[in-house]
């Protein structure tokens, strides 16, 4: 009986220590304790899940004390994965053990899976059908992911190819749930207007790895309606909007009552709060985020036109939402209910130029333009989310310095999604794979994701047959060559043909001309760019020109760069550099270098040798210069 309670709970650890029978005299003093004493006691943190394993199984008391529902392995789970606790609800029935034993479980294979990632797609971008593995696995999609974030907030300079994939893996999880939350979204009536909600999951999706909820955007917001109504007590102590309980929709009819309440918003929101419209940085994405908007305050027409329609209806004044051209506008009905309307008979508001209300001239004059009356009418939440997600695809194609383009890659996610039928956007989004080299993992496979855009784009316009001929050909000519590509090339520094290359993966230097932070993740022996990039770049202005090494590098702005041996220093002070994609390449940061990960090692077996030498005779130097 007692073995087998052992078995039972030790299926939590992979391998426990050699149990030592407790003296009975010791146990029985243990055991006549109270019960909330035991429990205390075996709830104190100090006690591992082996532990307490051991424990119930030395007597019955024990064993119940233990038991997989209580409050023992409750304290276990909680200790260990603390941000999980939120998931529960404190009247469910909850098998703790069993939930403890899943959790390690999920935590083990998440490992796996991320272990997996850097040999699979070290020469290339995460394929299209490489997140299969995920897709696949058992038990709930929290314990996984869980795991992720616990690998992301692992301390020190460590594990960096770890956190580099596991901030990939969570990243696509949380957009796939959030793209189909959306896509629900979008299934609703026409006249379901939560412009919020749907302004929120273009936020999440742009931003997955942040903690972004409809709940604490609504809370924010809710917190200045209060202050509105603060304001509003003093313009109008029995104003109706005083009355409302949140979550109610009623509407006040009345325009002077209206007013009072607009009266109240622009002072809290302009005057108080200080929120105004970002005209210093207007082309900035954070702009059109509305957790974002909350924190900086500020932002561009439709997100300021967005959170001032939220607050207005919760407070009752019926504002509507306006696709003007150039610049997004509310307006605000003046004319008799039921009567028939036209734009003359609307006031509109101008939420980035603090709550501004204007004629349909002052319109006109704002933007410099004269507009027909169609563009002055009201517009549904899909349409507003199509302008806020045309807003940020401008901004992704405007991407200079982030050559991943993730901005372009999720704003055309979101606008496909809510119209799969564009043509040139499905064109876009073809190139876009075929320029980063997004393929899928076994590239013989005909079921690919960039041949099934090209097909749908013929299927939807026979027009494009050039530009999708042009990628279809190049997407199989990518697959012959993949085909027929041979093992990893291996650079060696003792190679004759390498005697010039003074410089290592690992090190960190700095730009002569340009002054710039970088650290090298691989070299050539001579300039290996074609001749319009070498012409372009005025290679041949340099005198050593191209016949010399020149070195692949991890910029600290972000940006990758290829740059000439005679143009590179070493940094006398070297520091971590911020770039995205060191965890691809890179292990750990010692503090005065890079230990290249184990991928990166085979392609430069002897580099590391000669990085170790290098800081020893640079920083060491440097450092006994300083002593003196």
């Amino acid at each position: 009986m007692a073995a087998a309670a052992v078995d039972n709970a030790m299926e939590v650890v992979p391998a426990l220590a050699e149990e030592a029978a407790p003296e009975a005299g010791g146990l029985s003093c243990l055991v006549s304790l109270p019960g909330e004493v035991l429990e205390y006691i075996l709830c104190c943190g100090s006690l591992a899940a082996a532990d307490i394993g051991r424990v119930s199984s030395t007597c019955r008391r024990l064993r119940e004390l233990c038991q997989s529902s209580g409050k023992v392995w409750k304290e276990q789970f909680r200790v260990r994965w603390p941000s999980l606790m939120k998931h529960y609800s404190p009247t469910d029935y909850v098998n703790w053990l069993e939930e403890y034993k899943v959790r390690q479980k999920a935590g083990l294979e998440a490992r796996k899976i991320v272990a997996s990632f850097s040999k699979r797609f070290f020469s290339e971008h995460v394929p299209c059908n490489g997140f299969s593995d995920i897709e696949n696995l058992e038990g709930p999609e929290i314990f996984f992911e869980d795991e992720l974030v616990c690998i992301l907030n692992m301390e020190g300079r460590k594990a960096l190819t770890w956190k580099y994939y596991a901030k990939k893996i969570l990243y696509y999880l949380r957009q796939q749930k959030i793209l189909n939350n959306l896509k629900a979204f979008l299934q609703q009536p026409d006249d379901y207007e939560s412009y919020l909600e749907g302004a929120v999951y273009i936020d999440q999706y742009c931003n997955p790895l942040s903690d972004i909820s409809l709940k604490d955007i609504q809370a924010q917001i809710d917190s200045i309606v209060e202050l509105v109504c603060k304001t509003l007590r003093g313009i109008n102590s029995r104003h109706p909007s005083l009355a409302f309980k949140a979550g109610e929709s009623s509407m006040i009819m009345e325009i002077e009552l209206q007013s009072q309440v607009l009266d109240a918003m622009n002072y809290v929101l302009y005057d108080q709060l200080k929120f105004k419209g970002n005209r210093m940085d207007y082309y900035n994405a954070l702009n059109l985020y509305m957790h974002q908007v909350l924190i900086r305050r500020t932002g561009i027409p439709i997100s300021m036109s967005l959170l001032y329609l939220t607050i207005a209806r919760q407070l009752g004044v019926p504002l509507e939402p306006v696709n003007f051209p150039s610049h997004f506008l509310l307006r605000w009905c003046q004319g008799a209910e039921g009567a028939t309307l036209d734009i003359f008979d609307y006031i509109y508001i101008d939420a980035f130029g603090k709550g501004k209300q204007l004629t349909v001239k002052e319109c006109e004059y704002l933007i410099g333009q004269h507009v027909t009356a169609a563009l002055y009418g009201v517009v549904n939440v899909k349409k507003v989310l199509q302008r806020m997600v045309g807003n940020l695809l401008s901004l992704g194609k405007r991407e200079g310095i982030d050559q991943s383009y993730q901005l372009l890659r999720d704003s055309l996610d979101l606008y496909l999604a809510m119209y799969p039928d564009q043509v040139q956007l499905l064109l876009l989004q073809a190139r876009l794979y075929f320029h980063l080299g997004i393929w899928p993992e076994k590239s013989f496979c005909l079921v690919l994701k960039v041949l099934d855009i090209l097909q749908h784009i013929q299927t939807l316009d026979p027009g494009q047959h050039g530009a999708v001929g042009y990628l279809v050909q190049h997407t199989l000519e990518h697959i012959e060559r993949k085909k027929e590509e041979v093992g990893v090339e291996v650079k060696l520094r003792s190679d004759e043909k390498h005697r010039d290359v003074c410089y290592s993966i690992g090190l960190i230097m700095k730009h002569k001309r340009y002054g710039y932070n970088c650290v090298i993740y691989g070299w050539d022996p001579t300039c290996m760019m074609g001749h319009e990039w070498i012409r372009n770049m005025n290679v041949h202005s340099l005198p050593h020109g191209h016949h010399q090494p020149f070195y692949n590098v991890l910029v600290e702005d972000g940006s990758c760069r290829y740059a000439a041996q005679e143009n590179l220093e070493y940094n006398v002070e070297p520091q971590e550099i911020s770039h995205p994609d060191v965890g691809r390449y890179f292990s750990e940061f010692t503090g005065t270098h890079y230990i290249p990960n184990a991928e990166l090692e085979i392609r430069y077996p002897e580099d590391l040798e000669f990085v170790y030498e290098t800081v020893q005779n640079i920083y060491s130097a440097k450092k006994e210069n300083i002593d003196e």
